[in-house]
């Protein structure tokens, strides 16, 4: 049990032993850390200010309170082990709700792009980051770097006209210099979530809209859900009917991310709004590179 639980028992317990316990409350402090233990109730008496409490008390207490405790725990927010606001400011600045994204903006704003850059540098992720904040921090970092390529080549009018963008080595994290590629290849879909290639964006038209909202790890499920949802039910990226797909080469390109649960159809039924056949037939849309402007 976590240590919140440990306290909201203590709480609760000296509450219920009411006046007749009130000589135990004394000046006493106990903190109670997270350690690997056999027995918790026993744990609690000897660790704490509980030791002439009857152990059946306890259980008592725990077991009437339980719910009540986890309802907590899962209440309380997640704390953010890196700050995005900085980039979450510049996606509302300069991209629209659609995705549009005002290059000449972020150009204006290229300092503020590039000290956000140079803190993720600053901040690398570590074995203890969640599952959630590694999303959010290399997902974050993919859209900026992609952003501060475009504007590093402006005028443009497709990402395509820079020489092998995606391998240049432009940015420092920690003590090495990462190219787009490796992030998206090596890092992201080797996390084995194939939303992410709803959640990074390739600066074209025909990649998922740049999200305006940068993503933390307490919002990185439900905005790739949501991502997931509207690209697949976007008729500009997709044309989905019963028995005939026209889909994104996106779905070709990552074949494989789409199908670690099953077949391709099963993951786009998994958003589509219209049921799709496992017969249907398949073909894929030609790809838009002009940028996403």
């Amino acid at each position: 049990m976590k240590n919140i639980g440990y306290t909201l028992i203590i709480v609760l317990l000296l509450s219920a032993c009411g006046s007749s316990k009130k000589s135990v409350v004394t000046t006493t402090t106990t903190t109670v850390t997270e350690v690997e233990i056999k027995d918790p109730i026993e744990k609690i008496r000897k660790d704490t200010i509980l030791t002439d409490i009857p152990a059946n008390t306890i259980k008592d207490v725990i077991k009437k309170e339980e719910v009540v405790i986890e309802e907590v725990i899962e209440k309380t927010p997640l704390l953010e082990v890196f700050n995005h606001s900085g980039w979450d400011q510049l996606l509302k600045k300069h991209v629209t709700a659609d995705g549009r994204v005002d290059y000449e903006g972020f150009r204006n704003d290229k300092g503020i792009l590039r000290d956000y850059i140079a803190s993720l540098g600053a901040n690398m992720p570590s074995e203890s980051w969640s599952r959630e904040d590694k999303l959010a921090y290399w997902m974050n970092a993919y859209n900026a770097m992609t952003v501060d390529l475009i504007v590093r080549n402006l005028p443009l009018k497709s990402i395509k006209n820079i020489d092998k963008p995606w391998n240049q080595r432009l940015w420092k994290l920690g003590d090495k210099w990462y190219n787009l590629d490796e992030i998206e290849h090596q890092i992201l879909r080797k996390m084995g979530d194939a939303r992410i290639h709803f959640g990074i964006n390739c600066a074209s038209f025909s990649c998922p809209p740049l999200l305006n909202d940068a993503f933390t790890s307490q919002t990185v499920e439900t905005q790739l859900d949501a991502l997931a949802r509207t690209f697949v039910n976007d008729s500009k990226r997709n044309q989905i009917s019963e028995n005939n797909i026209k889909i994104s080469k996106i779905f070709s390109w990552f074949a494989k991310d789409f199908k670690t649960d099953g077949s391709l159809i099963d993951f786009l039924n998994l958003y589509s709004e219209t049921t799709i056949s496992n017969k249907a037939r398949k073909s894929y849309m030609d790809y838009d590179w002009t940028l996403n402007k």
